[in-house]
C-alpha cells in the first residue's frame, strides 16, 4: 500500500537521524567513498536534494519540478535536465544512499516520491557467535568431509600487498607492522577519505598524507602506552579530525590573508562564500 501524501512533518518516522549536523556528516562519508560514481549534472542534483532535506533530517517529498526550479535559478538558467535528476536518483538509491517510497494522493493518483537517505555503514568488528555443538554421527567419513569443507569455506586473510592502488604506499608501510591484513588498512585510510572530505582538504593530498601517517603514530603510541583503547580506528578518527581541522583553520587563515573569498558548508547543506576583502 503506497504512502497518502501530506505535509512533510508527517514522515518523522522515516528519518534515521537525530539533527540536521548528523544527517549532513552522514552524507559527507556517503559522497567521500561515492561521489566518483556520480556525474557533476548528478552531483548538483544530488546536493540540491540534500538541502531539501533539511527540515526533517534526510527525508524529503518535494515534487521533482519543484528541485529542478530550485536548481535552475541558482545556475541562473543553466540547471540540469529530469532525466540526469532521475538517474542520480536511481544510483543513490542502488548504492544505499537513498531509500525511495511512492505517495498517492487521497483520491489514489500518484503524488511525489518520498525520498529519505540512509545512514552510512560503520565499521564495526565482527560479533563472536556461539557455536552449537556437533551432533554425534558413526560415519566417521560423513565427519571428515564437513571438516574439510569448513577448512575450504575459511575466509582467507590478505596481507599489506593485496591492498588496493588508491592507498598510498607510504600510508600502508607506515600501518603495516601494526596492521597487517589488507582490509583493515582500507579501513584506516577511508577513514583518512572522510576526515579530509569534511574539511574539503581532499584536494590536499601530500599534507593529508603527512596527517594520516602522524595521527596512526600517536595512535600507536596510545596503544602501547597501556591504556585501554575500545575502537582504535575511532580513536584515530578522532585524531585525524583534530589535526585537519587545524591544518584548515591555517589555510583559512591564509585565504583570509590573501583576500581570497572562502567557501563553507552550512549546517542546512548550503554552500556560502565570505569575500573577506569585500565584507
Amino acid at each position: 500500500m503506497n504512502l497518502k501524501s501530506g505535509r512533510i512533518e508527517g514522515f518523522e518516522r522515516y528519518s534515521q537521524f537525530e539533527s540536521v549536523k548528523e544527517f549532513n556528516t552522514h552524507v559527507e562519508m556517503w559522497l567521500a567513498v561515492k561521489k566518483q560514481e556520480f556525474s557533476k549534472g548528478e552531483l548538483v542534483g544530488l546536493k540540491r536534494l540534500v538541502r531539501f532535506s533539511a527540515k526533517v533530517p534526510g527525508v524529503c517529498n518535494a515534487k521533482i519540478g519543484t528541485l529542478l526550479k530550485a536548481i535552475n535559478e541558482e545556475y541562473q538558467g543553466n540547471g540540469i535536465s529530469r532525466s540526469t535528476f532521475k538517474r542520480m536518483i536511481i544510483k543513490a538509491k542502488d548504492l544505499g544512499i537513498l531509500a525511495i517510497y511512492e505517495t498517492e494522493r487521497k483520491n489514489g493518483s500518484q503524488s511525489s516520491n518520498l525520498y529519505s537517505f540512509q545512514r552510512f555503514p560503520q565499521s564495526e568488528p565482527p560479533k563472536v557467535k556461539k557455536l552449537d555443538q556437533p551432533k554425534e554421527t558413526n560415519n566417521l567419513l560423513k565427519t571428515n568431509n564437513q571438516k574439510n569443507n569448513k577448512r575450504n569455506e575459511a575466509p582467507i586473510e590478505l596481507d599489506y600487498t593485496f591492498v588496493c592502488d588508491q592507498v598510498p604506499q607510504a600510508f600502508v608501510q607506515a600501518v603495516k607492522y601494526f596492521f597487517s591484513d589488507a582490509k583493515t588498512i582500507e579501513e584506516y585510510w577511508h577513514m583518512v577519505q572522510i576526515a579530509a572530505f569534511r574539511f574539503e582538504c581532499d584536494k590536499n593530498t601530500e599534507e593529508i598524507l603527512a596527517i594520516a601517517i602522524q595521527s596512526f603514530k600517536q595512535l600507536v603510541r596510545k596503544l602501547k602506552s597501556n591504556k585501554t583503547v575500545v575502537k582504535p580506528i575511532a580513536f584515530f578518527y578522532g585524531i585525524l579530525i583534530n589535526k585537519i581541522k587545524e591544518f584548515y583553520l591555517g589555510q583559512l587563515f591564509e585565504n583570509q590573508c590573501e583576500s581570497k573569498p572562502f567557501r563553507y558548508v552550512l549546517e542546512s547543506g548550503e554552500v556560502m562564500y565570505y569575500d573577506w576583502l569585500n565584507a
